[in-house]
């Protein structure tokens, strides 16, 4: 997986071609072979192939010749793609703008910041040959009522912070600190449980 940050490549990368070209190059292909795949004259492939290189999307794998021609095999640089929100510069969704942790829009500052603050480290140690430690809990619960929700929320709001405490220390030498971010939402009628 590949965090985008950079608005150029995310435009790149949205372009409903192209994203068939990234998902095509999980596997090593070239221009003729996509061609018969994506149903695009070869000519059309390579200018595509071309913008997603710029923008380090693909990468070259191997060139063989035939005949008079040197054909590039390309790959993506990666199986999978997240947009981070810093593509959007200063319009980025920020929690610090909506501090309502009771508002969707807040749920969404926080999430949009999640993917940000991980695509980086992620990215950061990609580069260095390192795994990220993260930690993360994804479950449901059903709510017999609006009241059991605010309950959960609180009791929730109280055990997180009572770990926090527990495992908080400031003055640890060579201490980390980690963001920790638990959020609760309806599922949408498009999932299955």
């Amino acid at each position: 997986m590949a965090v985008i940050d950079d608005p150029a490549a995310a435009g790149i990368s949205l372009d409903p071609v192209r994203a068939r070209l990234l998902a095509e190059l999980v596997e090593p292909g070239s221009a003729s072979s996509l061609a018969a795949k994506v149903g695009l004259p070869r000519q059309k492939i390579n200018y595509h192939l071309r913008a997603l290189e710029q923008h380090g999307l693909v990468e070259l794998v191997e060139e063989r010749r035939k005949g008079n021609m040197t054909e590039r095999v390309m790959q993506a640089t990666a199986a999978s793609y997240v947009i981070s929100p810093a593509a959007l510069g200063a319009v980025a969704p920020d929690p610090g703008r909506t501090p309502d942790r009771l508002s969707a829009r807040w749920l969404i500052a926080v999430a949009a910041r999640t993917v940000r603050e991980v695509g980086d480290l992620l990215t950061g140690a990609t580069k260095a040959g390192k795994r990220l430690a993260t930690f993360a809990i994804d479950g449901e619960v059903r709510f017999g009522s609006a009241g059991d929700r605010a309950a959960f929320a609180d009791e929730l709001a109280s055990a997180v912070t009572a770990l926090v405490s527990k495992y908080h220390d400031d003055s640890a030498p060579g201490g980390r600190p980690y963001r920790v971010v638990v959020a609760v939402h309806p599922r949408t009628p498009r999932e299955k449980p």
